[in-house]
């Protein structure tokens, strides 16, 4: 007697479904069987596996493909921006101070008492008219006996006020960290900035209630089904400290309730038995260790990026690393010889060679291996460089919202800080010509995450505003088929997960995304207004649009 066929639990099936394995969609069905994926074709193909108890969900015209893995996000940071105040639309020092005050006299969310930190997010000088940094002076008006900790919209530094410096213990005789910074007035007395590594001396202020903790992370694994992330690589750390709610995570998947999957990247920091602990206990379900991250610099827009010749603008700097390049590269060889992948945030391309010097320096001495070692942001490349990243097997992490992170491309740094001679920024179809490995990101909170905008930013290259004309170095973009592969299968590569998703086909996760437009069919425009319909996780439907009659 013949063995019944398996049967599918569900069939998703659309007039456009991109499996990722060619560049267009196509007329087809996706059988899904408890978490996996068991068949993909015709509807004649499928016959066997649908069987009378499956369910099956027609989407018509609109886009099956598969789950969205952001290769860059700070998950448990992001969440806070739920409930604190965004200081993201400030023009000066001032507004930013009054946005606060307006949002703790209307929801004062989590402040319980005056001992609670008063949080904030999102602040940019360098938008700001008046582009000087902002002083405890300001806060001290209207926040004198509550601590006060805002974190700006690169991750790279924290403004606070007098309290929030004395319930941190930092006062003028407090030294600055390595490779970090206490701004301080001319009298040696701290301003209330504190920059890059020197950040860390403020991580107390993050850590929340554990009540508050897991609602905040509920909103922002929410927002990732909203978005059709299906994975997300979870860069725990910032200058000089991890801020991750791991409890938090494990406490969720452990309910069930855990709606994307987590990798977990940590410090390197040239301690290492912390890293191991952290892959022995993360290697199966959900949340699972992916490696550990340094800044080998800054960003061009505070002049803190490395470049190998002067900026455009300040010729009396190059930038610099942040950490010296020999410390550096002895915690890459390290890493590397314990079997880690690293990843290193380059921004300026003196940056990106010292980062590709240390895989490189880590290949010789302990040999050759399938690290995935991977440099993130890679926004200048020197033109002899551009073929040590296939060579090496290093992965390019970009975030091609960066592309447009200012409004109006008249309000654009890089022009003005890296003048002609380091263009193209942000070169992706060169990287890939040069068969560079691409993984797509967010970086989220510091950009949306929404994957919209950044597949909107790879193929157009504009800005908000539709400038420039025909895109900012045209040349640079990739087509859709490259942005959405780049964005699944290339983060899945990236994240040692090719066998399991970031394409549609028979034996992978069935992590899959439903987008109301076939992106294949509309104006690059009408991109960003493109929403989800359907999420899928694990064979599980974590999102659908409300009043969704296809589900």
């Amino acid at each position: 007697m013949m063995n019944s066929p398996i049967q599918a639990d569900i069939v998703l099936s659309s007039n456009a479904v991109f499996t990722g394995l060619e560049d267009k969609p196509v007329k087809a069905m996706v059988a899904i069987k408890e978490n996996k994926i068991i068949a993909v074709g015709s509807e004649n193909e499928l016959a066997s596996v649908i069987g009378a108890n499956t369910v099956k969900h027609d989407f018509g015209d609109e886009l099956i493909m598969p789950g969205f893995n952001d290769f860059h996000v700070h998950l448990s940071l992001g969440s806070l921006y739920e409930d604190f105040a965004d200081l993201g639309s400030a023009g000066s020092e001032e507004e930013a101070v009054q946005i606060l005050k307006e949002f703790e006299e209307k929801d004062n969310v989590g402040q319980i008492d005056n001992h609670e930190w008063i949080l904030g997010f999102g602040w940019y000088h360098v938008f700001w008219e008046n582009p000087q940094l902002p002083t405890r002076h300001s806060l001290d008006q209207y926040f004198p006996n509550q601590p006060v900790c805002l974190l700006n919209s690169d991750i790279h530094a924290v403004w606070l006020n007098s309290k929030g410096l004395e319930v941190l213990g930092i006062d003028r005789d407090t030294p600055d960290p390595a490779y970090g910074k206490i701004v301080r007035d001319k009298n040696g007395e701290p301003t209330g900035i504190l920059d890059e590594t020197a950040v860390g001396l403020a991580k107390n202020a993050f850590y929340i209630p554990l009540e508050q903790r897991s609602r905040v992370i509920k909103n922002v694994l929410d927002k990732a089904a909203k978005y059709g992330v299906t994975t997300v690589n979870d860069i725990l750390y910032l200058p000089d400290y991890d801020i991750g709610y791991l409890d938090t995570y494990e406490e969720f998947e452990s309910d069930g309730k855990l709606s994307v999957r987590i990798n977990l990247v940590t410090a390197l920091n040239g301690e290492l038995e912390y890293p191991k602990k952290l892959r022995q206990k993360f290697k199966d379900g959900k949340i699972k260790f992916s490696g550990l991250k340094q800044f080998v610099d800054g960003i061009p827009a505070t002049y803190t990026a490395y470049f190998i010749d002067p900026y455009y603008d300040d010729p009396s700097t190059n930038g610099d690393t942040l950490i010296p390049s020999e410390i550096l590269k002895k915690w890459v060889k390290e890493a590397d010889k314990e079997g880690f992948r690293v990843r290193l945030h380059a921004c300026g391309d003196g940056a990106i060679r010292l980062a590709l010097d240390c895989y490189e320096a880590a290949r010789e001495e302990n040999g050759s291996r399938d690290s995935r070692h991977t440099i993130e942001h890679v926004e200048t490349v020197p033109s002899e460089d551009l073929e040590r990243f296939a060579e090496l097997g290093v992965i390019a992490s970009m975030q091609p919202d960066h592309i447009a992170l200012f409004e109006k491309f008249e309000e654009n740094t890089y022009p003005a800080r890296l003048g002609p001679e380091r263009e193209p920024y942000f070169p992706i179809k060169t990287l890939m010509d040069n068969n560079a490995p691409l993984a797509f990101g967010s970086d989220f909170p510091v950009v949306s995450l929404n994957p919209m905008y950044g597949v909107y930013r790879a193929i157009t290259r504009v800005h908000n505003d539709g400038e420039p004309n025909g895109g900012w170095f045209p040349e640079e973009k990739i087509t859709l088929a490259e942005t959405l592969r780049a964005y699944t299968l290339g983060s899945s590569y990236a994240s040692f997960q090719e066998g399991e998703t970031g394409t549609l086909e028979v034996g992978k996760l069935a992590d899959v995304v439903v987008l109301n437009k076939n992106l294949f069919n509309i104006e690059p425009k009408e991109v960003l207004n493109t929403e989800v319909s359907m999420t899928m996780v694990d064979g599980e439907i974590v999102y659908k649009k409300a009043f969704s009659e296809k589900i």
